[in-house]
């Protein structure tokens, strides 16, 4: 995928609008994909998460985010949540680009009652030093082509009930990126790859 900048994120954002799941399940979440210029490159912001007992997505590599709370909107769940996670405020140094589809979550390969709406922030400037919660194990700035190229996707073996499934993934600077932030990312790609080009009505 060729170079992009935060305009043109934010163009083929508004040019397709988030969809929604049929139902509204019992509880909601957000992610936070956060990104920011570096020369002539998009970098975008992953957690790997850290272990913990009874978390469903323990040590796996996400966005920042997590669960609503009560009488919050799902963008102020992603900001909180992204403070709380990395130390970065996107109130006061990001731009709202866009949103992507809601999704359902899904835990150790079964549906679950929450819905994750992912928000997509492109940074004012250089972000400064993040800062990782005992919830994160670590967290890394990556080139979103990279993040985005089929050419790097690979095999992830997956132990379910006594099998070996084979789930698509994409392997980069030591991470392996799968599951819910894999179809983020796919989601995302196909949104940016259906762009007009500025200008075309």
């Amino acid at each position: 995928m060729a170079s992009l900048t935060l305009a043109e994120v934010h163009r083929a954002l508004v040019e397709h609008p988030p969809s929604r799941l049929p139902e509204r399940l019992p509880r909601r979440a957000a992610v936070a994909l956060v990104l920011h210029a570096d020369g002539p490159d998009l970098l975008a912001l992953l957690i790997q998460r850290a272990e913990r007992r009874g978390d469903p997505w323990s040590g796996q590599v996400a966005f920042p985010g997590g669960r609503a709370e009560p009488g919050e909107t799902l963008v102020e769940t992603a900001v909180r949540e992204t403070s709380e996670e990395v130390g970065l405020d996107l109130a006061a140094g990001a731009e709202l680009l866009g949103g992507l589809d809601e999704i359902q979550a899904v835990g150790r390969s079964r549906p679950l009652g929450l819905s994750i709406q992912p928000w997509v922030f492109g940074m004012r400037g250089v972000p400064g030093p993040l800062r990782c919660s005992e919830e994160v194990a670590s967290a890394h700035w990556l080139r979103l082509r990279d993040l985005l190229d089929p050419a790097r996707e690979v095999p992830y073996p997956y132990e379910f009930e006594g099998r070996t499934l084979e789930l698509p993934s994409v392997r980069l600077e030591g991470l392996v990126v799968w599951g819910l932030t894999y179809r983020m990312l796919r989601t995302f790609a196909g949104v940016l790859s259906s762009r007009r080009p500025a200008g075309r009505p």
